[in-house]
This record gives structure tokens, sequence and C-alpha cells, in this order.
């Protein structure tokens, strides 16, 4: 039987947290990925990478600090998927080009 490891939620932060990093790295190092796309595209992308990224840079300050409103809304499921969802987009966009 196979017994699989705990994940505490320190380890979720970290690496949320340097996923983040590296996406903004990337965007840094290769624009083109979010540039090469229409306005009408671009613009809900822009949108959703600040969100994203935003949120996963801020979780940690506001967990700490004990912002209570704030924590539950950087907390929610829905921010972790947005990470995620704009990662395999930029992933995605990466594999065509």
């Amino acid at each position: 039987m196979m017994v699989w490891p705990r994940i505490s939620r320190a380890h979720l932060d970290t690496g949320t947290l340097l996923l983040a990093a590296g996406l903004s790295a990337w965007l840094l190092w290769r624009p083109e990925l979010i540039q090469g796309l229409p306005l009408g595209l671009r613009l809900p992308l822009v949108v959703l990478g600040f969100w994203a990224l935003g949120t996963s840079f801020a979780r940690p300050l506001v967990e700490e600090v004990g912002m209570h409103r704030l924590e539950r809304l950087v907390n929610a499921a829905w921010s972790h998927g947005a990470l995620w969802g704009f990662a395999l987009v930029l992933v995605g966009r990466a594999w065509l080009l």
C-alpha cells in the first residue's frame, strides 16, 4: 500500500509563490506571449495575470499581518485556480509560438 506524504499549507504557499515568480520572470523574458494577441484576447489575459500573480505575491503578507477579509479573498479556491489557469495559457502560447 502506498502512503502519500502530507503537504503542509506552508509548502503549498511556497510552491505558489515560486510559480508566480517564475511566471513573472518568464513574462519579462518573453513578453511576446501576451503582446502577440489581439486586444480582445490580450486584455482579459492581462487582467487574469494581474489577479493571479498579485494574489500569489500578496498571500504570505496578508496571512502574516492578519487581514481577515483579504485573507478569505486570496485563499479562495478560484484564486489558486486563476494562477494555474494563467500558467497553462502561457505554456500553451509558448508551445504554439
